[in-house]
């Protein structure tokens, strides 16, 4: 399916020791983080009720099928102490984490925020809600955002890159007037109107800094296209008769990728630094989204709970950190003057 330089590219890549672990820790991390509903969580795995077993954590159940009143979802931590449920040989099994990213924790002693304590390790917010569990609900918000972004502008990239290198000409000329047009709309503006008119959402947001995020990477394959076109293995396709949809894509689209694959990590680090920062700003998701930057918001006004503002930073800067390591070691490991020495 690969090439041999291919493979010898993704060898490369794994002896370079700190872009490999990297890589490791941050895709476990992401990956744990989908099954973040298993991990914190103020509703349980698994219930049993009068020989019954629930699992309250991917299911709704109405109050009614465990004895109460109502046919709302029940408060399965006010559960857990009824008595009557007790009685009745009710027992639940909670994550480790039992504290969900949207419950406000009224009932603490105080005003919020907490300080971290035994029962929330790394405190509550501005509304006592559970900080860990908002990190990691964050962590997985910021990283999926950051992934479609990256996807999305990768494929306008190829294609409208990939379109003005390999057709030149009028095509040429007309997107790069286009691109020079588009690229000197104000972000932040655009941002703002849209969410004004049609309200903040993930999807919206996507669509807005996708429109925006593939200019540069464009500019990488229109050159890798223009180098490409005239090479004689293409010219000899030519000569064979194939089709010029089946040489973009099947001839030189696979050998034009190396851009793509180097920058796609930084694309990664721009996507999460995107979303931090518009939330920061107050112009990113709706609240009561999970978001580390409404978290560093929330610190920079509250400047005598210092674990808002430290927990928040430190979960920024080591994901791009590490996310900056993989994107050195892949720009290291494709670098073509070490596929030279190879050679």
């Amino acid at each position: 399916m690969f090439s041999e330089l291919t493979r010898e590219r993704f060898r490369r890549f794994r002896t370079i020791r700190r872009a490999w672990w990297s890589f490791l820790i941050l895709a476990g991390a992401f990956v744990l983080s989908l099954f973040s509903e298993f991990i914190a969580n103020d509703k349980p795995l698994l219930l049993r009720y009068h020989g019954e077993l629930f699992v309250p954590a991917v299911r709704f159940y109405p109050e009614t099928n465990f004895g109460l009143p109502h046919a709302t979802e029940p408060d399965y931590l006010a559960l857990n102490q009824d008595s009557v449920f007790k009685e009745a040989g009710g027992w639940m099994l909670f994550p480790i984490i039992h504290w969900g990213p949207y419950r406000a924790h009224l009932d603490l002693a105080g005003n919020p925020p907490h300080r971290p304590s035994r029962e929330h390790w790394l405190g509550t917010d501005n509304t006592a809600r559970d900080v860990l569990s908002r990190l990691l609900y964050g962590f997985r918000l910021c990283m999926s955002f950051a992934l479609v972004i990256s996807f999305l502008s990768a494929l306008l990239g190829i294609l409208i890159g990939g379109l003005q290198g390999y057709l030149g000409g009028l095509m040429d000329l007309l997107g790069q007037r286009f691109i020079e047009i588009w690229s000197a709309l104000p972000f932040l503006y655009v941002v703002i109107l849209l969410g004004a008119i049609y309200g903040r959402s993930f999807a919206l947001l996507v669509f807005v800094v996708a429109i925006f995020e593939w200019i540069g990477l464009s500019y990488y394959l229109r050159g890798e296209f223009y180098r490409l076109k005239n090479l004689a293995y293409v010219k000899a396709a030519r000569a064979l008769g194939i089709s010029e949809t089946r040489i973009f894509f099947r001839h030189i689209l696979p050998n034009a990728l190396t851009p793509v694959l180097t920058v796609l990590p930084f694309s990664l680090i721009a996507g999460i630094s995107t979303l931090t920062s518009l939330d920061f700003l107050g112009f990113g998701l709706q609240p009561p989204s999970p978001s580390w930057g409404e978290l560093l918001r929330q610190g920079l006004e509250n400047l005598h709970a210092p674990w808002l503002a430290i927990t928040a930073t430190l979960a920024v800067f080591i994901t791009l950190m590490l996310a900056t390591f993989v994107g050195e070691g892949v720009r290291e490991a494709f670098d073509p003057k070490s596929d030279a020495r190879v050679e």
